[in-house]
C-alpha cells in the first residue's frame, strides 16, 4: 500500500512538471563590414559586429512569461546581455491580456519603441477584435480591426491623433495601405505597398510620404532609417523627405538573389539613392551566409557617399 501511494505521489509531481513549459530560442549573426568613402579626406572603415537573441517562454496553459535578452555590438560600454523584451500574456474570460514591456515592431513609416509598463487587452466581438493598450509612459489607445469582403482593415484612435491600415489581395497582386495622422499640424505620414510575384520573381513597390513636419523612421526592406542617427547603419532622415522603392527578389541555383532601389526625396538638395544587391545561401553546417553590397549617393553630403560592402553569418535555433 505504501509503495502504491509512493507511486501515485511520484507521477502527480511528473504531472504537474509536465503541464508548464520552458523553451529557449534565438539566433546570432555576425558581420564584417567593409565601408569604402568617396571623400577622400574621410578613411575608409573596417568593423566585426555581432548580434545575440535569446528568448526564454516559460508556460503553464495559456499563461506565457516571455524574456528576450540580447547582446549586440551596437550597445557600446555594455559588458553583457541586456533584458529587452519581458512581459506576461494570459487570458481571462474572453479577454487576452498582457503587461510588461515589448517592441511594438517597425513599419514603413515608424521605428520600434519599447516602454516598461505596458499593459494590452484585447477580444473579438462578431468577427472584430477590439484591442486597448495604455503604458505609463505613454498615451491611450483603442484599434478596432476585422475583414470584410477580402479587405483586412483596422482602425487605432489615439490621444494625439490616428492610425489607420487597409490590406487585400487582388488577382495575386497584394496592396498595402497605412496612413499615420497627427493632430499636429504638417506631421501627417502615410505609406502605400504593392506586392506580387512573376513566374518566380517576387516584386515590391513602396511610396513613403512625410509631412513638411514629419520624419520617415523604420527598419523594413526599403531601408532602415532613423529619425535621429542613433542606430548603427541607419539612414537618418530629414523632416518631409519622402521614400520610394523597389525591390527584386528570386532564387537562382540554390541562392537566394535580392536587389533593392531606395531614393530619398523631399528637399533640393538632399536627394539620395540607394542601390543594394543581395546573395543569400544556406550552408552545409546550419548557418545561413549572407554578401550585401550597397552604393549611397547622396546630393546634398559628399560625407555619406559609400560604397559598403558586408558579410554575414547567421543562425538561427
Amino acid at each position: 500500500m505504501k509503495k502504491q501511494l509512493l507511486i501515485a505521489a511520484v507521477a502527480a509531481t511528473m504531472t504537474s512538471a509536465a503541464i508548464a513549459d520552458i523553451s529557449i530560442t534565438g539566433g546570432a549573426k555576425i558581420n564584417y563590414t567593409n565601408t569604402d568613402y568617396e571623400l577622400a579626406t574621410k578613411n575608409d572603415a573596417n568593423a566585426f559586429n555581432h548580434d545575440i537573441d535569446l528568448t526564454i517562454v516559460g508556460q503553464s496553459g495559456s499563461t506565457k512569461v516571455v524574456m528576450v535578452i540580447a547582446d549586440e555590438t551596437a550597445d557600446a560600454g555594455d559588458a553583457g546581455f541586456d533584458l529587452e523584451d519581458r512581459y506576461v500574456s494570459s487570458s481571462v474570460g474572453d479577454v487576452n491580456v498582457k503587461v510588461g514591456a515589448w517592441d511594438n515592431g517597425n513599419d514603413f513609416v515608424s521605428d520600434s519603441a519599447r516602454n516598461d509598463g505596458k499593459f494590452s487587452a484585447n477580444t473579438t466581438v462578431g468577427g472584430v477584435k477590439i484591442t486597448y493598450d495604455a503604458a505609463n509612459v505613454s498615451d491611450e489607445s483603442v484599434t478596432i480591426a476585422g475583414s470584410m469582403g477580402g479587405v483586412n482593415a483596422s482602425y487605432k484612435q489615439e490621444t494625439a491623433g490616428e492610425e489607420i491600415k487597409l490590406s487585400t489581395t487582388v488577382a495575386g497582386v497584394s496592396l498595402a495601405y497605412h496612413a499615420d495622422n497627427s493632430d499636429t499640424a504638417n506631421s501627417d505620414k502615410s505609406s502605400i505597398e504593392v506586392s506580387g510575384e512573376v513566374s518566380g520573381i517576387k516584386l515590391a513597390y513602396v511610396q513613403i510620404d512625410a509631412d513638411t513636419s514629419a520624419s520617415i523612421g523604420g527598419d523594413s526592406w526599403a531601408g532602415d532609417f532613423e529619425v535621429a542617427d542613433s542606430d548603427t547603419g541607419a539612414y537618418q532622415l530629414s523632416n518631409g523627405q519622402d521614400v520610394t522603392a523597389m525591390k527584386i527578389s528570386t532564387s537562382v541555383a540554390g541562392n537566394t538573389v535580392a536587389f533593392t532601389r531606395t531614393d530619398v526625396d523631399g528637399k533640393a538638395t538632399e536627394d539620395t539613392s540607394i542601390n543594394k544587391f543581395t546573395v543569400t545561401r544556406p550552408l552545409a553546417s546550419g548557418a545561413t551566409f549572407e554578401a550585401t553590397y550597397t552604393s549611397i549617393d547622396d546630393d546634398g553630403s559628399t560625407t555619406t557617399d559609400a560604397d559598403i560592402l558586408d558579410l554575414e553569418l547567421a543562425v538561427k535555433f
